[in-house]
């Protein structure tokens, strides 16, 4: 049998704790492998490692002590049937007989290669502070790569531990899951395992909506899927790899982990934006720098309002607006999906929930940010804090009208629309995405800090951009880790290669995201596209507008993007069908829309990051072709960007 604790007497009578490469420790903490409560146990209590080919049990420095077999101990080396006593707990130390537990049985066999790599030097100890798409796919890669080389412990307090396994909480436990649908890029998903691969694109869970662009590789398109099933699938994974990746379902708390996060070899902090982990590290990685994204001295900021929806428009047609304005953007799988709405500074200001109780105005949806899902009277209701989405209640709200407006372009009804949130673009300039935690001690080995996803980068307006710069930086890291690792502490120049990854990453991330928030006249002038709108808005308001030339002009512009998308986008709408379709809108829609611009294809588009160019002789990434049909790379297009 595997070496392993068994509770012996008390509350944890019966249950088993196996003991392998990763330590197990014990404690009143929650993040310890074994829980005791009770107030004669410390926080991180005591802990049992693997050393050698035994096993030895260290007291932490508790305050009340670890017997074993009656007799205060501050290390001891276990034997078969050693009773172990912290507080009210017992446990037995079990191994079928001293031969395995001092010489391991896998000595009286040939090695296999991985544990041969595992023999030959220590555990890389890893920590990941997020447990999304990046984090999980963080350490899905690095499992991979390293294999016995590597323990990883990621942290996430959206989880709760069901049975053996740790699952996504539930709306009722507090946790809204995320339901918009990303456009994951070839360039990110053909570096992942062949094995997240594999579970991500099955069946009809993703489509390819978009055509092939500057970061479709090897000919595969963009892929759509929904953000909740990349959760579950990457957690699905990870369940199964317990032996080298341990999940906990608690909230990453640095100050609380001084001590053990000073054992580990690496924090990989992916909490995402609103990062406390980094911010708490603020003075390591350097201060943000908000100028670069000023305009005329004033911090440009970009509100979202983001529409859970179900469209009747086909894929391409819903291609063609998108990218003939710069009001509105669908991205959807098969028609479902979220229609973001780019808001001016006014109607911003009207993106407030009232509670009906106390009718008080409460700003959670713009802040947190919360979804508020229809209830069964209609109402949009944020589950969390019980209020109601105040614009869809009061009829006359101007941004409702133009939220109707917005449903009406892409072809959807006001009962198709199912859920309202809202997201801020709001970017900085990072100094640094790497920094050293905790020097290298007698005792301890040295702790490297990462900032990736959106704890380094921030979100954008275009569906899934943060989450592909996220998987771009989560490949980097791992391959940097994978090269560098040798037992010794790590150094600075370890890291050259991932923190230009990383700075070319930011680069290229948020000039495009500039370049969709901002515009330049033809005398030169920029301006916030927002601007712009609430212009075309407060122009348009009470005038008698010529619709006929608006409606031509917006022809002229959809023919023109028709035509540069034909050959990637087959089944394009006629000019009679789209002609039809602006027809059934409001005059002051058609004219915000024209003014509104098309997507900037000439400064959006162009070459992208190639993390590649930085690891050629690490990359072991090869496509199923049975994946996806190979086709030509065609020049870069806004919807493929």
């Amino acid at each position: 049998m595997p070496p392993r604790l068994v509770g012996h007497q008390g509350s944890l009578t019966g249950q088993q704790f196996p003991i392998g490469t990763t330590p197990v420790t014990l404690g009143r903490n929650s993040d310890n492998s074994v829980v005791i409560t009770g107030r004669n146990v410390s926080r991180f209590h005591a802990e049992v490692r693997r050393e050698g080919h035994g096993f030895v049990l260290y007291d932490s420095g508790s305050s009340n002590g670890t017997r074993v077999n009656g007799a205060r101990v501050t290390s001891r080396e276990l034997q078969p049937g050693d009773l172990i006593e912290i507080g009210t707990e017992t446990f037995r130390f079990e191994a079928a007989d001293a031969l395995e537990t001092i010489l391991d049985l896998t000595v009286l066999r040939p090695l296999t290669p991985s544990e041969a790599t595992l023999a030959a030097g220590p555990v890389l100890n890893v920590t990941v502070s997020g447990g999304g798409p990046v984090g999980l796919s963080f350490a899905l890669l690095l499992e991979q790569l390293m294999g016995p080389r590597v323990a990883v412990t990621v942290y996430d307090g959206r989880w709760v531990q069901d049975g053996a396994k740790v699952v996504w909480k539930s709306e009722g436990q507090g946790n809204v899951r995320r339901q918009q649908v990303v456009t994951v890029q070839s360039r990110q998903y053909l570096n992942l395992p062949e094995e997240v691969q594999g579970r991500l694109f099955r069946g009809d869970a993703y489509s390819e909506m978009w055509p092939v662009g500057p970061d479709s590789i090897r000919g595969y398109n963009p892929r759509n899927l929904r953000i909740a099933y990349i959760e579950d699938t990457l957690l699905e994974l990870a369940n199964e790899k317990q032996d080298r990746i341990r999940l906990v379902p608690t909230a990453f708390d640095p100050a609380e982990h001084r001590k053990t996060e000073a054992k580990e070899h690496v924090l990989a902090i992916c909490e995402g934006s609103r990062s406390r982990t980094r911010e708490y590290f603020a003075d390591r990685f350097g201060q943000a720098d908000k100028s670069i994204y000023s305009l005329h001295g004033e911090h440009i900021q970009d509100v979202v309002l983001g529409l859970r929806v179900k469209s009747t428009l086909t894929d391409p047609m819903t291609v063609l607006l998108t990218v003939a304005q710069n009001r509105f953007l669908l991205n959807s799988l098969r028609g479902e999906g979220f229609l973001n709405m780019r808001l001016t500074d006014a109607e911003a200001a009207e993106v407030v929930g009232i509670d009906p109780v106390r009718h008080v105005f409460e700003d959670c949806i713009a802040s947190r940010p919360c979804v508020m899902g229809r209830d069964d009277h209609g109402d949009f209701q944020c589950s969390t804090h019980s209020t109601l989405f105040l614009p869809a209640m009061v009829r006359g709200s101007a941004l409702w009208k133009r939220v109707l407006e917005g449903l009406a372009l892409f072809g959807v009804a006001e009962r198709d629309l199912s859920a309202v949130t809202a997201f801020r673009l709001d970017m900085v300039q990072r100094p640094r995405f790497t920094t050293r935690l905790h020097s290298a001690t007698s005792t301890t080995p040295g702790t490297y800090g990462f900032l990736l996803g959106d704890a380094a980068n921030a979100i954008h307006f275009w569906p899934g951009r943060g989450l592909n710069s996220g998987l771009g930086s989560a490949i980097s890291l791992a391959r940097s880790l994978n090269g560098a690792w040798t037992g010794r502490p790590f150094r600075d120049a370890d890291f050259a290669r991932h923190e230009a990854a990383m700075s070319m990453l930011q680069y290229r991330h948020k000039s495009r995201a500039w370049n969709t928030m901002i515009n330049t006249d033809e005398d030169g002038v920029s301006r916030a596209i927002k601007e712009k709108i609430a212009q075309s808005i407060e122009r348009s308001e009470g005038k008698d507008l010529d619709r006929t030339a608006d409606i031509d002009a917006l022809m002229e512009r959809l023919r023109a993007i028709r035509d540069r998308l034909a050959s990637r986008v087959p089944g394009m709408p006629d000019d009679p069908t789209l002609r039809n379709h602006l027809e059934t809108l409001r005059s002051d829609t058609l004219r915000t829309l024209l003014e509104s611009g098309a997507w900037d294809t000439l400064i959006v588009g162009g070459e992208e990051v190639d993390i590649d160019i930085f690891y050629r002789q690490d990359s072991s990434a090869t496509p199923d072709p049975r994946k996806a049909p190979v086709a030509p790379v065609a020049p870069a297009t806004p919807a493929a960007s």
